[in-house]
């Protein structure tokens, strides 16, 4: 069963997704630690009443991106991470990190990436006029959201839509998708060649 580490910055309601998606034996891996830059992320309680291993790492403790990534990889490392899951972490990842877990960091875009990579993308999406929307799960590589694509879901923009509407309806899916792409993982049902990711018998 593959060790399961989720990088989270606020609510985490991703982060439950996959939980109770892992309590119905949905996926073949398990939750071994949360790590959150914000101390009173709700995401950490969320972890702590189904007690999961959760941690604080603070960021003004560090001079630079770079020395605190290499502390989060250290923490990682330490609880045998073989799958990074950022679920809503809003911190850049350096190079370092990446080069530390190559393609074993995942994250969920609230697009269908490429379109409107990087933050509010679902705003984004939303304020340019488009039909179809959506979220992507992808591999996380030294881009923004431009690594390969795991699992997309498309969802239709309704006439009439407001914004928080549609938000509601891209994390549904998000909740549906997410937590897939991580048992597929789990499950080394994933090969990546060049840009593709495919899914293997």
């Amino acid at each position: 069963m593959k060790h399961i580490a989720v990088l989270a910055s606020g609510q985490g309601t991703n982060l439950q997704a996959i939980i109770d998606a892992a309590d119905r034996k949905e996926i073949s891996g398990k939750i071994v630690v949360v790590i959150s830059d914000h101390a009173d992320a709700f995401a950490l309680k969320r972890a702590k009443n189904k007690q999961i291993e959760a941690h604080f790492l603070d960021p003004s403790l560090y001079d630079d991106r770079e020395r605190y990534d290499l502390a989060l990889v250290a923490k990682l490392r330490a609880v045998e991470t073989e799958l990074v899951v950022l679920a809503g972490f809003m911190r850049l990842l350096s190079p370092s990190f990446v080069e530390a877990f190559p393609l074993r960091i995942m994250n969920i875009h609230p697009s269908l990436l490429p379109a409107f990579p990087g933050t509010d993308g679902m705003k984004q999406a939303f304020n340019y006029g488009v039909k179809v929307t959506g979220c992507t799960v992808h591999f996380v590589d030294r881009g923004l959201d431009s690594g390969p694509v795991i699992l997309q879901e498309a969802v239709p923009v309704i006439q009439q839509e407001t914004l928080a509407t549609l938000e509601q309806r891209i994390h549904a899916a998000e909740h549906r998708i997410y937590p897939t792409a991580i048992d597929l993982f789990c499950r080394d049902k994933l090969k990546v060649v060049g840009r593709r990711c495919y899914i293997v018998d």
